[in-house]
């Protein structure tokens, strides 16, 4: 799969080293101590760090621009409606969507999600339909799918991985039939790092006439994206994952689908108009953006649009990919630690467990260190049953981390496992 659908791409002939130290420049907190020592923070995949353009942004809106949008005359106001359509737009462009009315704006992945489960999930999944999963979701890709079915009649179905946490693609294939309306997978497992063919995966589902919604928050730091190559029916992503605020996220969907379905919540500006007789609906996407929205964060997210786009697409890869070998081969020669997902094609994501010692002893005695990493079951219980274990420890990349990241992570270890012996 090329760059654009979202696979990794080759190194560019002549390319640039990729200047990690000058890039964290650009990220204020990286530069305090925690307990008097460096931050290492390896904990992306949870929230990712803001560079200063996303901050200056929001600020700058509270400062020069803070009005309501879509909703007013005045200059404040038109200024504001347009720094938070233009962001639309940016992300627009990032997913190369077809339409700005394609991209509506929710809280971040989740909402998004739940939005798709309960207006088109309610109007074309009935009693004995099928919602196909895979074992690798999160959460908030199973629990809205569950309610559903419980709502609707029909039946749950989940696709296998293999130990190393690549998808079988072979029983996906068998599980998906005539009954299978909507197949819902994550693009990048937030617990494995294994990045999952999506092409292949929609025209399994799209040759069975299924929808295919894409779990894209964990993809779109990392990842070229491009909706229209990988086909998907529905993709969203999270503000907060790709350097951005929290709070905010979009939801991709084709015009068409978007236009069938019914509105989400009610409120303000999803309406064109409000009797107590009857309503008008808005046209998408604002149908589905009830209320006030997160204007700030909507710009915050286009700032972090373009930071993402400022970067050398190859070079950023490269990078994330070479601070990736570099840590999977350390963390497998140290004694005791197994590494749990080793899909050949992965992104920073480093989930392991060290023979004896709990996942959260480790993340606590790493803190003291300044040494920030997730530990649980980082919402994926099926996914930590099906390999045997309540929690892992996990350490994950962004743009600014590096090899010294690692060190000092296996520094860290040491000293974990000194303290167990």
């Amino acid at each position: 799969m090329n760059r654009r659908g979202g696979s990794l791409p080759p190194l560019a002939e002549g390319f640039v080293p990729y200047q990690v130290e000058r890039l964290r420049q650009a990220f204020p907190i990286l530069a305090q101590r925690i307990y008097g020592k460096p931050l290492v923070y390896l904990d992306s995949a949870a929230t990712s760090q803001k560079p200063q353009a996303v901050i200056e942004a929001m600020s700058r809106f509270f400062l020069e621009e803070n009005a309501n949008v879509h909703r007013g005359v005045h200059y404040l106001s038109l200024r504001a409606t347009e720094a938070y359509e233009q962001a639309r737009a940016k992300v627009q462009r990032f997913l190369n969507a077809a339409h700005p009315e394609e991209i509506v704006f929710v809280r971040g992945t989740t909402e998004a999600v739940n939005l798709v489960a309960q207006t088109y999930g309610k109007v074309h999944v009935h009693a004995g339909d099928e919602v196909l999963l895979s074992t690798m979701e999160h959460h908030s890709n199973i629990v809205p799918w569950q309610m559903l079915c419980e709502q609707s009649g029909a039946r749950l179905r989940v696709a296998p991985i293999d130990d190393s946490g690549e998808l079988l693609l072979d029983e996906l294939e068998r599980l998906i039939g005539p009954r299978t309306k909507l197949v819902a997978v994550t693009h990048v497992s937030n617990v494995l790092g294994t990045v999952n063919p999506i092409q292949r995966i929609v025209e399994l589902a799209h040759a069975q006439g299924a929808r295919v919604l894409v779990d894209g928050a964990q993809a779109a730091p990392h990842l070229k994206l491009d909706v229209r190559a990988l086909g998907c029916d529905f993709y969203a992503l999270s503000g907060h994952k790709m350097y951005g605020p929290t709070g905010i996220g979009a939801l991709y969907a084709r015009r068409e689908l978007l236009e069938a379905m019914p509105p989400y919540q009610g409120g303000g500006d999803m309406i064109l108009s409000v009797s107590f007789e009857k309503t008008l609906y808005n046209k998408p996407p604002y149908r589905f953006e009830a209320g006030t929205p997160n204007m700030v964060g909507a710009i915050g997210l286009g700032a972090a649009v373009d930071f993402l786009t400022g970067l050398d697409p190859i070079a950023l890869a490269a990078h994330e990919q070479a601070v990736l070998t570099y840590a999977q081969r350390a963390l497998a020669a140290l004694p005791g630690l197994r590494l749990i997902g080793t899909a050949r094609d992965k992104i920073g994501v480093l989930s392991f467990v060290l023979d004896g010692i709990h996942p959260h002893d480790i993340g606590t005695i790493l803190d003291r260190e300044g040494i920030a990493i997730r530990t649980g079951h980082h919402c994926a219980q099926p996914l930590m049953q099906r390999y045997g274990l309540a929690a892992t420890a996990r350490a994950s990349l962004g743009c600014y981390s590096s090899e010294q990241d690692i060190d000092a992570l296996l520094a860290g270890l040491a000293k974990v496992q000194e303290v167990f012996r």
